[in-house]
C-alpha cells in the first residue's frame, strides 16, 4: 500500500508557484550555527547570510526579533566574498528570528531563519481563568441537551477497498457538523478511530483525507470547521471567503458566548462522542489529529476529552498562548490580540482565554506528538511550546528547523515521518509508541 500524505490547500498553490520559478532564482540563504535550532537561555547565536546567486549580492538589511515580535538588532547587511555574519544572545525562554530583506525584481523579498532558547522552559502570557472547566461544563452540556440527530449518506470512495459516507450532525443554537465517514469495506467490528479536523479556510473537504486512512484500517471521521457542506463547487467557498467568513476567525471575539470557535470547539467533542457510538470501534483506540488551525483543534478536543482519547497528533497548532505579546512571544493565528478594532480590548483578551489551546492543554491526559516550525510566522514556535509545556503526559516535539507554516521542500517531513509512518501504524495496530529517536525531537512526560 502506498502511503498518501495530505496537502493543506494552500501548499498547493506553493508547490505550483515553484515549478514555475527559475530553477537559479538568486535568494540568500539564512542559517544559525546549530543545525537543530534549539539553543539554551545565555547562549550566543552565531547567523551566516550566504548570497546564492551569480552576482555580487544586493543591499540587504537584517531584523532579530525576540519571540517573533521585539526588535532586538537591526540594520544592514555587511558582506565579505558574498557572505555576512552576524552574532545574537538569547538570555531567556524564547525564539529568535533573524529576517533578511532585499528589493528584488518585483517587490521585497524576505528570507527567515529562527531558533529557540530553553523551549521547554517556555510558558504562556496567562494562565487558566479560573471559572475555564465550569464554563466548559456549561456548555457541553448545553451541547448534550441537542440530540445528536445523525444522517449518513453513502456515497462513492473513489478507492477500491473502502466505504464511505457524508456526514452531518446537529451542534448548538440550530448549526451542524457536516463531514465524512470512511471505514475498510465490509469492516463491522474492532476498529481503531481517528478524528481529522482541518486547517484555516473555506474550502470544501477532499475525499482522500478520509479514504487514505479508511484504506490504512482506520474508521475515519474527517470534520468541516464551518457549518458548510463538504462538497460544493469552489466558487461557493470563494463567495463564503468574501462574505460571510471573511474574518470568521474574529466573529464573536469579545464575547465567550458568540465566539465562532464555541461552535467548532463543540463540533469536535461531539465527533468524538459519536465515534464512540459506532459499532465497528473496536472501544480502545480514538485519535485526533490535524494541522494548523486543526491542531488548535486536537489539543482542544483532547483537553475536553482526556478520558476517551489514545492520543492526539497536532502539526503547527495554532490557537496557543492568546495573549502571548505581553510575554514577548508573536501571536499566532487567529491573532486575536489584534482583533480590538471597534470593540472592547479587555474583554476581546478576556474571552481568547477561554479559547487558548494552551489552557485545554493542561487537562490532557493521553500521548501528544507535535510539529513545531521555526520559521514559522502564522503559528510561532514559541506559542507553541507555551502549550506543550503544559502537557503534563508523554509529549514529543519534532522541531523543525527550516520549516515555515508550510511543507515546502519537504521541510516539515520529519514530523510526517514520526506522524504517518510511526505513531499512526504504533496506534492502529495496538502496539506501544515508538521513542524518540530523532536529535529534532524534544520529550518530556511519562
Amino acid at each position: 500500500m502506498t502511503l498518501r500524505l495530505p496537502l493543506r490547500p494552500a501548499l498547493w498553490v506553493i508547490t505550483a508557484l515553484c515549478a514555475l520559478a527559475p530553477a537559479t532564482a538568486q535568494r540568500f540563504d539564512v542559517h544559525p550555527d546549530r543545525s537543530s535550532g534549539v539553543y539554551a537561555a545565555g547562549d550566543t547565536v552565531h547567523w551566516t547570510v550566504t548570497w546564492q546567486g551569480d552576482e555580487i549580492p544586493p543591499p540587504a538589511r537584517y531584523v532579530v526579533k525576540l519571540g517573533g515580535i521585539k526588535v532586538t538588532e537591526e540594520g544592514e547587511l555587511a558582506f565579505a566574498d558574498g557572505t555576512a555574519r552576524l552574532v545574537s544572545r538569547i538570555d531567556e525562554p524564547n525564539a529568535l528570528l533573524l529576517e533578511v530583506s532585499w528589493e528584488g525584481e518585483e517587490q521585497t523579498q524576505r528570507e527567515l531563519a529562527g531558533i529557540l532558547a530553553s523551549p521547554q522552559q517556555i510558558q504562556p502570557a496567562a494562565g487558566v481563568p479560573d471559572d475555564f472547566d465550569a464554563f466548559w461544563a456549561a456548555k457541553i452540556a448545553e451541547l448534550a441537551a441537542v440530540p445528536m440527530n445523525t444522517r449518513l449518506e453513502s456515497g462513492e470512495a473513489g478507492q477500491d477497498g473502502v466505504d464511505y459516507w457524508k456526514i452531518w450532525m446537529d451542534n448548538i443554537r440550530g448549526t451542524q457538523i457536516q463531514g465524512q465517514l470512511a471505514r475498510p469495506a465490509g469492516a463491522t467490528q474492532n476498529l481503531p478511530a481517528l478524528l481529522i479536523v482541518q486547517w484555516a479556510g473555506v474550502y470544501p473537504l477532499q475525499k482522500p483525507w478520509a479514504v487514505d486512512r479508511a484504506a490504512e484500517g482506520w474508521l475515519t471521521l474527517n470534520i468541516l470547521a464551518h457549518d458548510l457542506p463538504i462538497d460544493e463547487p469552489m466558487e461557493f467557498y470563494q463567495e463564503q471567503r468574501r462574505g460571510p467568513l471573511s474574518d470568521y476567525a474574529g466573529i464573536g471575539a469579545d464575547d465567550r458566548e458568540e465566539s465562532y470557535f464555541l461552535r467548532m470547539y463543540l463540533s469536535c467533542y461531539r465527533a468524538v462522542e459519536y465515534l464512540k457510538t459506532r459499532p465497528e470501534w473496536n472501544g480502545e483506540t480514538l485519535v485526533v489529529m490535524g494541522t494548523s488551525q486543526g491542531g488548535q483543534q486536537t489539543l482542544v478536543t483532547a483537553g475536553l476529552h482526556p478520558e476517551d482519547l489514545t492520543a492526539a497528533l497536532a502539526l503547527v497548532p495554532a490557537g496557543a498562548d492568546m495573549l502571548a505579546p505581553e510575554a514577548d512571544h508573536a501571536p499566532a493565528f487567529p491573532r486575536w490580540y489584534t482583533k480590538t478594532a471597534g470593540r472592547d480590548s479587555a474583554a476581546v483578551h478576556q474571552t481568547s482565554r477561554y479559547f487558548d489551546a494552551a489552557n485545554f492543554a493542561t487537562r490532557i491526559k493521553v500521548p501528544v506528538l507535535v510539529g513545531v516550525g521555526l520559521e514559522d510566522v502564522t503559528c510561532p514556535p514559541a506559542t507553541i511550546f507555551a502549550a506543550t509545556n503544559q502537557i503534563a503526559t508523554h509529549t514529543e516535539v519534532v522541531v523543525l528547523p527550516i520549516s515555515g507554516h508550510q511543507n515546502v521542500n519537504g521541510s516539515q517531513e520529519p514530523y510526517n515521518d514520526r506522524a504517518y509512518r510511526h505513531w499512526l501504524p504504533a496506534l492502529r495496530e495496538g502496539r506501544p509508541l515508538p521513542m524518540a529517536q530523532m536529535p529534532t525531537a524534544l520529550v518530556h512526560g511519562n
